[in-house]
C-alpha cells in the first residue's frame, strides 16, 4: 500500500512538472514514469526502453525517453551518473544520499554511505568558508570479481 501512495505522489509531482513546462501529461509519459519507479537500481535509457517495450503495450520511442529523462533529471526527480563516452545512467532520485563505486570494466556500481567522508568534505568545505548545496562522489577502478578474471587469465 505504501508504494502505491509513494507513486501517487510521485505521480502528482510530475504532472505539475510536465504543466510547470507547457508539456502534456500522455500515456507514454506515465509509462516511462511507472517504469522508472519500479526500477530497482540503475538504468541507462536504453535498458529503460527494453524494459518498456517488454512489459508495457504503449509503444515509446527512444527520443521520447530520452526527452522524459533529461526533464526529470533537472526536476530532481532523477540523478544521473556520467560514464564519459559511454554516457549517463539514471537512477529514482528520491532515494537517501549516497555515494557511488563504480566498476571502469563491467560499469558495476555500488552505493554506499559513509559518515567520516560527509562529515570530511563539511569540514573542507567550512575551511573554505564554502557553502555546499549537494556534492556528488564517484570512485573509479576495478571491481573485485574483474580483477579476479584479469588475474585468472595471467595465470592461464
Amino acid at each position: 500500500m505504501k508504494k502505491k501512495v509513494e507513486y501517487k505522489n510521485y505521480l502528482e509531482k510530475f504532472k505539475e512538472l510536465l504543466k510547470e513546462n507547457s508539456l502534456k501529461f500522455t500515456n507514454q509519459r506515465e509509462v516511462i514514469l511507472d517504469a522508472i519507479f519500479s526500477h530497482k537500481g540503475h538504468f541507462t535509457p536504453e535498458t529503460l526502453h527494453r524494459s518498456i517495450a517488454k512489459n508495457h503495450k504503449e509503444k515509446i520511442g527512444i527520443a521520447t525517453i530520452y526527452r522524459t529523462l533529461s526533464l526529470l533529471e533537472n526536476a530532481n526527480m532523477i540523478t544521473s551518473i556520467t560514464f564519459g563516452v559511454n554516457g549517463k545512467m539514471y537512477e529514482f532520485g528520491e532515494k537517501q544520499h549516497h555515494d557511488h563505486i563504480i566498476c571502469d570494466r563491467c560499469e558495476k556500481i555500488i552505493e554506499f554511505f559513509d559518515e567520516d567522508i560527509e562529515k570530511l568534505q563539511d569540514k573542507i568545505a567550512k575551511i573554505h568558508n564554502f557553502k555546499t548545496t549537494n556534492h556528488i562522489m564517484q570512485i573509479h577502478g576495478t571491481c573485485e570479481e574483474c580483477q579476479n578474471k584479469e588475474n585468472d587469465k595471467k595465470n592461464v
